[in-house]
């Protein structure tokens, strides 16, 4: 367990660095929520517009009432007032009620476009997810991945239910208001502007800090989701090693980096709402004085209306304000929540932009009938024969070549990082129905080549053909497709015992997966249990044993019917009486098959045709069994136990 160590200013994820949301994001944001919503999102945004002018409005009416009340205080006469302040207030009431409907209907609109989009977006994360090289989840933390669709599309989840439609709302409110108040009076509309340019200058100011530790909060909620998945997968080491203390020691740290970003993003944030809301409220008392003076000193008005300044303008006026500036604090208030989901939405965006592994192939793996004459011909069926169906560009012609198992390797050189060179010059051949071992120490370069058979990863140097075809010319769905492989580390899926080894192919009869069971050997413990086939399993299958973990992941392989089988360790977790059993089914499982087999325990490959024997990615020695015992190198050392593999 490794400690968070201070990097390097200037390094990745040194002191200097600043995460910053990427520009474009709300952009693109918006054109997804269109591209997905093309009616939906402009008509909630016609809602949002007639509310937002319907709410803005009322000051027109105020203005006119209290310019009939002020006339007929003036006058002493009510006769006609009536006439004239009921229309007003029953235009007034149906505006409201328009409002309301305005508003319902956006509500449920966001609803269905806020859940529809995130829905949406989590589908194509995933998808896209689906087409990542192995190099990508090898090189990323699981739990910080898993973060991408929790906290990150959360914020996301904000900014398109919330913060987007608030702040249209605010921004279309702010405008209206203020051509309104350029209408009655252009003096105090000047004394609101010198309030609001002071206000957005706190905004910023303050705003400016809440948005870069809100990024970085982002950031450490991710590393912290990362830590914590990696401690319940690794539970188990932690306790037999009595590392709970060093465990804690290891998430302070972590947690104590997201605690500090999340004070700080939060600190500014709470902060500006009551600075920018007191200076609202100093303002509107400034106006109602600023008006009075005006009044006082009898200051011609200078408007858009050509009214007179009166009480009639100056009433209206401080309730503008007021809306006024309660809204430009709204937009203020929204700038935290949109910079957070913005620094969300980035990473999201970072995932789906991820490149998905390079296939240029279009060699394709079909099925085969084949003539007495040895014709072969392509067909929709299931034949228990493939073949691989080669069109060649130069002359359009196409080809059928029988899928043997037959693999040769020449001259592979190959490194993980540039400059890091893991295998040197290896060539490996393979034929049709043979068993090939590979034996050496941990880092050898073993489970490195198995890699390369299934194109996990792409060689620097060499060839590697496949039945006699350049694999980089396969297709890689087509390759791996005609390729079983066991692994030492089982993973089982959330699902029945019979679902996990129809894994292997989804159109296996319960027939076949039972078939399959039974040669490897799985059988007899699965009908032990408590629902035998049918018996479901969770978290890995950890109501199971390492040893019947695997049997479950070798008969999956088995009902998988390659022709090439590639078993890394996969008897490295069953005992010697169920290996015997399962060697067994082995066997047969391996009948005219090209297996590759990677193991430490040399018993398991005494009967492979040849047996390689790797050092730092150099073959040193090849042959069978009594070859290389003969030649008393270092398999002989191995085998007579002079010494241990590692």
């Amino acid at each position: 367990m490794s400690k968070n160590k201070k990097m390097p200013e200037g390094m990745p994820g040194g002191p200097k660095e600043r995460p910053r949301a990427k520009k474009g994001t709300l952009k693109r944001i918006i054109k997804l929520l269109f591209s997905y919503y093309p009616r939906l999102v402009p008509l909630t945004i016609v809602c949002i517009l007639f509310s937002s002018i319907v709410s803005s409005i009322p000051s027109l009416f105020i203005q006119n009432v209290t310019a009939v009340i002020e006339k007929y205080i003036r006058s002493g006469d009510w006769t006609g007032a009536k006439e004239e302040i009921i229309p007003l207030i029953g235009i007034l009431v149906g505006l409201y009620v328009l409002s309301l409907i305005s508003i319902t209907v956006y509500h449920q609109l966001m609803a269905v476009i806020t859940q529809g989009f995130l829905s949406k977006l989590r589908q194509q994360m995933f998808n896209g997810m689906q087409n990542l090289p192995i190099k990508f989840f090898d090189t990323h933390k699981h739990g910080d991945i898993m973060s991408h669709y929790t906290n990150d599309i959360d914020t996301i989840r904000q900014l398109v239910s919330q913060s987007l439609p608030n702040l249209l709302m605010a921004g279309v409110i702010v405008i209206t208001v203020f051509s309104i108040m350029i209408y009655f009076s252009v003096w105090l509309t000047l004394l609101v502007v010198t309030g609001v340019i002071l206000m957005i200058f706190v905004a910023k100011t303050i705003g400016g800090g809440s948005a870069k530790y809100f990024v970085k909060q982002q950031i450490a909620t991710g590393k912290t989701e990362g830590f914590i998945q990696e401690m319940m997968n690794g539970q188990k080491v932690v306790k037999v090693f009595n590392h709970e203390e060093e465990s804690k020691k290891d998430f302070d740290e972590i947690n104590e980096a997201l605690f500090r970003d999340s004070y700080k993003a939060h600190a500014y944030a709470n902060m500006m709402g009551p600075i920018i809301m007191n200076i609202g409220n100093i303002l509107y008392v400034l106006v109602a004085l600023f008006g009075g003076i005006l009044l006082y000193f009898e200051v011609p008005n200078l408007s858009l209306s050509g009214m007179a300044l009166g009480i009639s303008i100056v009433v209206p006026f401080l309730n503008m304000t007021k809306q006024f500036t309660g809204n430009v604090n709204q937009v203020s208030q929204q700038a935290s929540s949109i910079v957070m989901a913005l620094a969300g939405a980035s990473r999201v965006f970072e995932l789906m932009d991820q490149q998905p592994e390079a296939d240029d192939g279009y060699v394709t793996l079909v099925n085969a009938e084949i003539a007495e004459d040895g014709t072969i011909t392509e067909t929709d069926k299931r034949t228990g024969h493939w073949a691989w169906k080669h069109p060649h560009k130069a002359d359009g012609t196409v080809t059928y070549t029988l899928l043997r198992g037959d693999l040769r390797m020449t001259e592979v050189d190959f490194a993980y990082e540039e400059g890091k060179t893991i295998l040197h010059d290896v060539s490996v051949f393979a034929e049709p129905g043979q068993k090939v071992a590979f034996v050496g120490a941990t880092g050898a370069g073993k489970t490195t080549i198995t890699n390369l058979v299934n194109r996990f990863y792409d060689i620097e140097d060499g060839k590697i053909r496949y039945d006699g075809i350049n694999i980089n010319k396969i297709k890689k769905s087509d390759l791996r497709r005609s390729l079983g492989l066991v692994l030492q580390e089982t993973t089982l899926f959330t699902g029945t015992v019979m679902d996990n080894i129809r894994y292997g192919r989804l159109d296996a009869t319960d027939e076949e997966c039972i078939e399959a069971a039974k040669l490897t050997g799985a059988d007899d413990f699965i009908t032990r249990l408590p629902d035998g086939y049918n018996t479901q399993l969770k978290n890995n299958g950890s109501n199971l044993s390492q040893g019947q973990r695997q049997l479950i992941a070798i008969s999956r392989a088995a009902v998988a019917d390659p022709p090439c089988l590639i078993l890394d360790e996969a008897t490295s977790s069953i005992d010697t009486r169920t290996e015997a059993i399962v060697s067994r089914g082995m066997d047969k499982l391996m009948e005219g098959r090209t297996v590759f087999v990677i193991a430490h325990r040399l018993s398991t490959i005494m009967n492979s045709d040849v047996i390689m024997v790797l050092d730092h990615g150099r073959i040193i020695e090849r042959g069978n069994h009594e070859k290389l015992i003969a030649e008393k190198g270092v398999y002989y050392q191995l085998y007579t136990g002079a010494f241990e593999l590692e």
